[in-house]
């Protein structure tokens, strides 16, 4: 429960963070950016793997890279679920999902090295 916690909350401030880089993603407050968290993580939990069957050919041949568009989607659809969460365009939303998976990589790594295992 305390590593769900940690991540939701991670991922709201990476959310916020990049709202500030990306212009096209904005966000309407950290509460709104914790939403978006739990929300992003609920889509990505019960669609993002009903999308990637569903787009597994394509997903093959691009050798995966079209797995940023999946992401990109997944972040436009909690867009329209959370009122305080927007993502104007789609070229946005694709900077958007590479950043957000770069910055959470980036995050569990450092958490792995401090010997942070929650």
């Amino acid at each position: 429960m305390k590593r769900l916690l940690v991540h939701l909350i991670v991922t709201a401030l990476l959310l916020v963070l990049i709202s500030q880089i990306v212009d096209g993603i904005h966000v309407d407050g950290f509460g709104y950016a914790l939403l978006a968290a739990l929300v992003l993580g609920i889509v990505n939990f019960l669609v993002r793997p009903i999308l990637i069957l569903i787009t597994l050919p394509v997903t093959i041949l691009t050798l995966g890279l079209f797995l940023i568009v999946v992401n990109a989607l997944m972040l436009k659809l909690t867009s329209a679920l959370v009122t305080g969460f927007h993502v104007v365009g789609f070229v946005p939303a694709v900077i958007g999902a590479v950043l957000l998976g770069l910055f959470n990589l980036i995050v569990s790594a450092l958490m792995h090295r401090r010997g942070g295992n929650l």
